[in-house]
């Protein structure tokens, strides 16, 4: 028997990896897989282990010529796309994968095999965009908005001044009438914009009251607001996780962010919760699982709660998919445009992260939060 099955010892720091990983002779034969291939393939790591790596390729040769040819010294590392079959059911898509192989250090019969999922290269690679995007943004909003804040309160007091000095008995009632609507109409919209600036500021305003938080607390609490605001014709199903520990973070201000994205799911559900369709109901999911080796921000975390808010809405507009979390963009007549945005603050201010997959009939809104 090969010492390998027997103690795998060697190989334990691949299974702190998130991509897939083995450990293959020339052969085929996989020696050893690491717990990210145990879930990917959703097998045994014994099952794994047992088969030959190649049964698993939809195009075996290219992998097969590649990893001999990396055995014998021919170069040290070759890297391409395939296409890894998860399943023999035919129904089962094979998974885009792209491959990398590499010698093993003083082995000549082990060939290291890492697989990562073009997917989640993809999804990688957007959540570092989005995160120096937001983080850009946050800058320039708070500048911005200090900016700004300074001359509304002039103006303010300049409308309030010239208010007192439109008195009926000094240019006559008519007029005076006339002119205090418009000194109203200046305050009233200072009013509206210092209110805009202020949201804008107040994830940066408050400090943070930490304590224990459990994710499903705040997910009922969401729920129960919401039902309370759309007692009809809204079905919000519950999908919990409840092996999920709790963690540190502000509980009011996860329930403002859950509620912000609950609330834009339930906006764009209106119609549909307006036709009170029985057999198709506009539906909410609230789903929560755990996620093992997660990259979030460039940082590396063991354990992460995801927790997902998807509708059966119309889905994000193509034209503002990629800018949802900027402030001031919403797809709806009279948004705000904040509410994503502070939802996205509050997420990284728990060293999170948000982000949304949307298509017709389907938008998936994810929030990954660090367990301890």
């Amino acid at each position: 028997m090969n010492p390998l099955r027997r103690d795998p010892s060697g190989f334990e720091a691949f299974d702190m990896l998130a991509t897939m990983v083995a450990v293959v002779r020339p052969d085929g034969e996989c020696l050893f897989a690491n717990a990210a291939f145990e879930n990917v393939m959703r097998l045994s790591r014994r099952a794994v282990e047992r088969s030959n790596l190649y049964d698993w390729f939809a195009d075996a040769g290219r992998l097969s010529d590649t990893v001999t040819g990396v055995a014998r010294n021919a170069y040290s590392s070759s890297r391409f796309d395939a296409l890894l079959r998860r399943s023999n059911l035919p129904q089962e898509l094979p998974l885009p994968v792209h491959v990398i192989v590499s010698q093993m250090d003083n082995s000549e019969d082990q060939v290291l095999i890492e697989l990562i999922e073009n997917a989640q290269q993809t999804r990688q690679d957007r959540e570092e965009r989005t995160l120096d995007q937001v983080q850009a943004t946050k800058e320039l909003t708070r500048n911005l908005a200090h900016e700004i804040k300074n001359p509304l309160g002039g103006i303010r007091g300049a409308a309030q001044l010239l208010a007192l000095e439109l008195q009926p008995n000094t240019i006559g009632p008519e007029l005076s009438v006339e002119l205090a609507e418009y000194t109203e109409v200046i305050i009233h919209e200072v009013d509206r914009l210092q209110s805009l600036v202020d949201r804008l500021l107040a994830p940066h305003r408050h400090a943070q009251v930490v304590g224990d938080v459990n994710i499903h607390e705040i997910c009922e609490r969401v729920r129960q607001l919401t039902l309370v605001e759309y007692p009809r014709g809204l079905l919000i199903k519950r999908d919990y996780d409840i092996s999920l520990p709790d963690f540190r973070g502000d509980r009011e201000q996860l329930i403002q962010a859950v509620l912000n994205i609950v609330q834009n799911a339930a906006q764009a559900l209106q119609q549909r919760i307006a036709d009170a369709d029985a057999q198709d109901p506009a539906c909410i999911a609230l789903r929560t699982r755990v996620a093992r080796q997660v990259t979030i921000g460039k940082q590396r975390w063991r354990l992460a709660l995801e927790l997902h808010v998807e509708d059966n809405g119309p889905g994000v507009p193509a034209e503002i998919r990629d800018r949802i979390f900027y402030p001031l963009v919403s797809g709806r007549d009279g948004g705000s445009g904040l509410g994503l945005t502070l939802a996205q603050t509050i997420a990284q201010q728990h060293q999170g992260m948000l982000d949304c997959e949307s298509e017709p009939g389907r938008t998936d809104f994810r929030m990954t939060l660090p367990l301890p």
